[in-house]
C-alpha cells in the first residue's frame, strides 16, 4: 500500500465516521506510515476471531448467520476483517469512541428523517392504534419487505448485464439467444410449476397394496429426478434463492416414505444444476459461466444416462426402491457438488475471476475426498480456459480482448497525448488498473506482475512495434502454482527488458535527462544561463501581461547558440512558459490538498498581484511518447518548481552583486556621514552570503548527490517502475531538502527573498539619485579629447574639478540621508532580516531534530559558520523548552 492510498483511506474513514477538526489525517498517516510494516508477520485466525466475535456479541446467532452468508458469497478478504474486529473488542477506549460516534451520526440521521417527508403515516404515539390501522399499517411492512427481498427477473438481470457489455464494447455487440429460447419453458429440464403433463386418473395411492405402492413411487421418481412432476410426488414453486421442496402424497406408507425422502434430495440438486446450466449458458454471465455450465451439462449427461437405464430397468420389473436407492447413491455425492457450487456461483453473482476463485477455494477445502477434489479440479480447468486465453493475450502480446469484463486487467479510455499537457493525468496509473473482484485467488500473488507485463508490451504496441513473446506457453489451470507462475515469471522478464531496452537505448532517456532536463531545469549548464540572463534582463523587469514571448523565445535560441548547449541534440525541445501564478502560490495549491486552506487557496484570484516577467518565468519542454511516461506533466512540473526557486534565488544574486558594483563606485568618495553606509555594505554583504550559500547548499550538497544516485540507480533498474519509482523518489527528495514541501520554511525563506530584493530596490534608487556614474565620466578626460592628450593645465583643473564634485556629492548624500531617513531604513531592514534569518536557522534546528531531516543541517553549519548566531540560536531554544514545559506545583 502506497502513501497516497494509505492518505486516501484515513480521509475516507474519517468522512465515515464525520471527524471534523482537530489535527486532520497527517497525524493519523504519520502513525500508519512508522508502524506499517512491508511483510506479513502473522497469519490470520478466523476462527478463533469467529468465536471471540460471537462471545462478545448480544445477538450471536446473526453474527455466526451473517458471517456463514457472506463466507458461501467468497467474500475477498473476510476472514481479515473479522480478526480485525476481535481485536476491535479488545480495545475498551476504541470501543467507546466508535459506540459514541454511532450513537451522534445516529441523532444526526434521525433528524434529518424527521426534517424530510414519509411514504406513509404512523398514528401518533398520543392515541391509541386501531385494529384496522394496526392491519394497514402491516400490509404496508409487509409491501415493503416483500419488494426489498424480491429476487430480480432473470429478464431484467440479462438486460442489464448486456446493457453494460454493450456500452463497453460499443462497436462490436455481444450476441445473444433467439427470444424463443426463453419464451419456451419446456425446452428448459427444470419443473414446469402449475402444468400437469399426465392425463391419467390418479387414485389414491394409500388404497393400494405395498408392492403397487412401490412400484408407483418408484415410476414417479424416475420422472422427479429428470425434473418431471410425478402423480404423487411433486415439486414446489421456489421462493428466492433457495432449494427447491417437494411434496409427498400424506398417504404414502411411512417406510416408503422414509426412503423417498432421501432420494428426493438427488431432484433437488438436480433442480438447481439444471437451473444454473440454463441460466448461465447465456452470453450475458461471460465465458467463464459459459464454459463451467458447459462443463456441467456434459456430467448431466451421464447422469441421464444413468436415469436411462433404470427406465429401463423398470419397464423390465427388475427395479425396486431399494435398487434406484443403491444405483443412485454414487451420484448423489456429484450433484450435490454442483448444486452447491451452482448455488454459492449464484448467491455471489460471481463473473469471471471471482468464479475461478470460488472454484479454485473449493477444490482446496475438498482436499481429503479425492472424488470430490478430481470433480472440482475438472470443473475448474474447464471453467478457466477462456480466462486463460485471454491472459496469454495480456501477458505475451499486450492485448485485452474481455468482451464481458472478467478478467483481472480492465482498460480505460485515455488519451496517451494528455500526458504531457495534463498534470492530473495518470495514464500509466489508470489506463490499465486491476479489478480486485476478478482475481482469481491462485493468480493474487502474481497480479501485479500480470499487470505490469502486459502494459510493458502494450507501450511498445503503441509505439508501431509488433511484440510477441518467443517463450510463450498455453497456461493450464493447475493445484501445482508454480507451473504457471513460471511462465508469469518468463513473459515479465522479456517484456521488462523491452521496454527498457526500448526506452534506453532507442529512445534514449538517460541521455534527454542528463543532458536536457539536469542541464536546463537544475541550472546545470553555467555559461547558458549567464549569457540568457543577460540577454532577457530587461524583458523580464517587465509585467508578465507585457512581455512578447516570441521575443523571449529568440533570445533564448540566441543563447542557446553563443553558449556549450549548442551542442545538445535535444535544446529544440526546450521552450519558455510564463506561469500565471508565482512560485510560492503555486507551491502552496500543491501543499494545501487535503487541509483547511485548500479553498481559499484554490478561490484566490491569481491576477490580484502583477507578476513580473522574473516571477512568472520558467522553462518547459516537450515530450515525446513514449519519454513522457517518465517525463510527464508532474515531473516537469516538479522540475519547474524547482528551476523557479533557484532561477529567482540566481536573480537576487545577481542583483546584489550589481549594488556591490554601485558601492564600489561610491567608495571612493569621502562620504562625512559614513556610518550609515558601512552599515548598508555589511547587510549586502550578509545578504549575499546567505543567497549564495543557499544556492551551492541546493546545487551541490542536494541536487548533485542524489543526481548521482538516480543514475546509479538507474543502470541498475529491471523494469518501466523501477525508473519512474527512482526518478519520482529523486524529485521528491530534491523538494524536500530544497525546503520546498514545508510550507511554514517556504514562508519564511520567501520574506527573505523578498527583504533582499527591496533592499537592492532601495540602494538602487540611492546611487541613481547620486548619479555618480554619469557625473564620472563627464570629468573623466584621462584619454583625452579630439585634439590631442589632455595637457598639464587641463590635468590640474581636471583634479581640482573632481575634488569640488566629490564635496559636492557627499553633501548630497548626507542632506539625501537626513532628509530621507535612509538610515532608519538601512537598520529596518537589517532587523528584518535578522530576524527572518534567525526564523528560519530555528526551524531549521527543530525539522532536523524532530524529523531526522539531517541534510538540513548543513544549511544552518554554513549560514553559522563563526558561531554568530549559536548564541541566539540557544536562546531561542531554552525559551521554548521553558514554554513547553508544565508548571511545576509550589511547596
Amino acid at each position: 500500500m502506497n502513501e497516497f492510498r494509505i492518505h486516501h483511506d484515513v480521509n475516507e474513514l474519517l468522512s465515515l465516521l464525520r471527524v471534523h477538526g482537530g489535527e486532520g489525517a497527517e497525524v493519523y498517516i504519520d502513525l500508519l506510515q512508522k508502524n506499517r510494516t512491508p511483510y506479513v508477520t502473522t497469519t490470520v485466525s478466523a476462527h478463533s476471531a469467529k468465536v471471540k466475535i460471537a462471545e462478545f456479541s448480544r445477538t450471536p446467532e446473526d453474527f455466526l448467520k451473517k458471517y456463514d452468508e457472506l463466507k458461501s458469497k467468497n467474500t475477498r478478504h473476510l476472514d481479515s476483517l473479522v480478526y480485525l474486529l476481535s481485536k476491535l473488542t479488545e480495545d475498551k477506549e476504541t470501543l467507546h469512541y466508535l459506540q459514541q460516534n454511532a450513537k451522534e451520526r445516529a441523532e444526526l440521521s434521525a433528524n434529518a428523517a424527521t426534517n424530510s417527508t414519509t411514504n406513509f403515516s404512523i398514528p401518533s404515539s398520543t392515541s391509541k392504534i386501531s385494529l384496522q390501522e394496526l392491519e394497514e399499517l402491516r400490509k404496508q411492512l409487509g409491501s415493503v419487505t416483500a419488494n426489498s427481498s424480491a429476487q430480480q427477473p432473470l429478464e431484467l438481470t440479462r438486460k442489464i448485464l448486456r446493457d453494460k457489455q454493450n456500452k463497453k464494447n460499443s462497436g462490436q455487440p455481444i450476441p445473444v439467444f433467439p427470444s424463443w429460447v426463453y419464451e419456451r419453458p419446456a425446452l428448459i429440464g427444470d419443473f414446469l410449476i402449475g402444468t400437469s403433463l399426465s392425463t391419467d386418473t390418479t387414485v389414491p395411492i394409500g388404497t393400494l397394496p405395498l408392492p403397487s405402492q412401490e412400484s408407483m413411487i418408484v415410476e414417479d421418481l424416475l420422472y422427479v429426478l429428470i425434473g418431471v412432476d410425478g402423480r404423487y410426488v411433486t415439486a414446489q414453486p421456489l421462493v428466492g434463492r433457495q432449494n427447491r421442496a417437494f411434496s409427498v402424497d400424506p398417504n404414502l406408507d411411512l417406510s416408503i416414505k422414509e426412503l423417498v425422502t432421501r432420494i428426493l434430495p438427488v431432484a433437488a440438486s438436480y433442480s438447481a444444476v439444471t437451473r444454473f446450466i440454463e441460466e448461465k449458458s447465456s452470453f450475458e454471465y461471460g465465458q467463464v459461466n459459459h464454459a463451467l455450465a458447459a462443463a456441467m451439462r456434459t456430467l448431466i449427461k451421464e447422469y441421464m444416462i444413468l436415469i436411462t437405464q433404470l427406465e429401463h430397468l423398470q419397464r423390465q420389473g427388475l427395479l425396486s426402491l431399494q435398487k434406484l436407492w443403491f444405483y443412485i447413491q454414487p451420484t448423489m455425492r456429484t450433484l450435490e457438488i454442483l448444486a452447491s457450487l451452482a448455488t454459492s456461483v449464484d448467491k455471489g453473482e460471481c463473473m469471471g475471476g471471482s468464479t475461478l476463485s470460488l472454484l479454485h477455494d473449493k477444490t482446496f477445502n475438498y482436499t481429503g475426498d479425492s472424488q470430490a477434489q478430481e470433480l472440482c479440479l475438472y470443473l475448474t480447468k474447464a471453467a478457466s480456459v477462456p480466462y486463460f486465453e485471454i491472459l496469454e493475450k495480456w501477458i505475451y502480446r499486450g492485448i485485452i480482448n474481455d468482451p464481458y469484463s472478467e478478467f483481472m486487467v480492465e482498460e480505460h479510455e485515455l488519451q496517451k497525448e494528455k500526458i504531457q499537457e495534463d498534470y492530473n493525468d495518470k495514464y500509466w496509473d489508470q489506463r490499465y488498473t486491476v479489478v480486485q473482484q476478478q482475481i482469481p485467488s491462485f493468480l493474487q500473488k502474481m497480479a501485479d506482475k500480470i499487470l505490469s507485463t502486459g502494459k510493458y508490451l502494450n507501450v511498445v504496441r503503441e509505439c508501431g512495434r509488433d511484440v510477441t513473446c518467443p517463450v510463450a506457453k498455453e497456461v493450464i489451470y493447475t493445484l501445482k502454482e508454480r507451473a504457471y507462475v513460471e511462465q508469469i515469471e518468463k513473459a515479465y522478464n522479456y517484456a521488462s527488458k523491452v521496454l527498457l531496452d526500448f526506452l534506453m537505448e532507442e529512445k534514449e532517456l538517460v541521455a534527454h535527462l542528463s543532458r536536457s532536463i539536469k542541464h536546463y531545469f537544475l541550472m546545470d549548464q553555467g555559461d547558458f544561463f549567464v549569457h540568457f540572463m543577460d540577454l532577457t534582463e530587461e524583458e523580464l523587469k517587465k509585467p508578465v501581461d507585457d512581455i512578447i514571448t516570441t521575443r523571449l523565445e529568440a533570445l533564448l535560441e540566441l543563447a542557446l547558440r553563443m553558449s556549450t548547449a549548442n551542442t545538445d541534440p535535444f535544446k529544440d525541445d526546450l521552450k519558455i512558459d510564463l506561469m500565471p501564478h508565482d512560485l510560492i502560490t503555486q507551491l502552496l495549491r500543491v501543499l494545501a490538498i487535503e487541509t483547511k486552506q485548500e479553498k481559499a487557496i484554490i478561490s484566490a484570484d491569481p491576477t490580484e498581484l502583477t507578476l513580473s516577467g522574473l516571477e512568472a518565468f520558467s522553462f518547459d519542454y516537450i515530450v515525446k511518447w513514449p519519454l513522457s511516461l517518465i517525463i510527464n506533466r508532474k515531473a516537469l512540473t516538479r522540475y519547474q518548481m524547482l528551476f523557479r526557486h533557484m532561477f529567482y534565488c540566481k536573480h537576487v544574486e545577481r542583483q546584489l552583486c550589481n549594488v556591490w558594483i554601485s558601492n564600489k563606485t561610491a567608495k571612493q568618495f569621502s562620504l562625512h556621514s559614513a556610518k550609515w553606509f558601512a552599515g548598508a555594505f555589511t547587510l549586502r554583504q550578509r545578504m549575499l552570503n546567505f543567497v549564495q550559500n543557499i544556492q551551492y547548499y541546493m546545487m551541490f550538497e542536494v541536487m548533485e548527490p542524489t543526481w548521482h544516485i538516480l543514475e546509479k540507480n538507474l543502470k541498475l533498474a529491471s523494469n518501466i517502475d523501477d525508473v519512474l519509482s527512482h526518478h519520482t523518489s529523486f524529485l521528491d527528495n530534491c523538494l524536500k531538502d530544497c525546503m520546498l514541501t514545508n510550507p511554514e520554511l517556504l514562508k519564511i525563506f520567501s520574506k527573505l527573498m523578498s527583504v533582499c530584493v527591496m533592499f537592492t530596490n532601495c540602494m538602487q534608487r540611492f546611487t541613481q539619485s547620486m548619479k555618480l556614474d554619469s557625473e564620472l565620466e563627464r570629468l573623466t578626460l584621462e584619454h583625452g579629447t579630439m585634439l590631442g592628450p589632455p595637457t598639464e593645465e587641463e590635468r590640474a583643473e581636471e583634479a581640482a574639478k573632481k575634488k569640488l564634485t566629490n564635496k559636492l556629492l557627499a553633501e548630497h548624500a548626507d542632506n539625501l540621508h537626513l532628509t530621507s531617513g535612509f538610515e532608519a531604513t538601512i537598520n529596518k531592514f537589517d532587523s528584518n532580516f535578522s530576524t527572518h534569518l534567525l526564523d528560519l536557522l530555528d526551524k531549521l534546528s527543530v525539522y532536523s531534530t524532530n524529523d531526522c531531516e539531517h541534510s538540513m543541517l548543513n544549511i544552518i553549519y554554513r549560514l553559522d559558520f563563526n558561531g554568530f548566531y549559536t548564541e541566539r540560536l540557544e536562546h531561542m531554544s531554552a525559551e521554548r523548552s521553558q514554554k513547553a514545559a508544565p508548571l511545576l506545583p509550589r511547596l
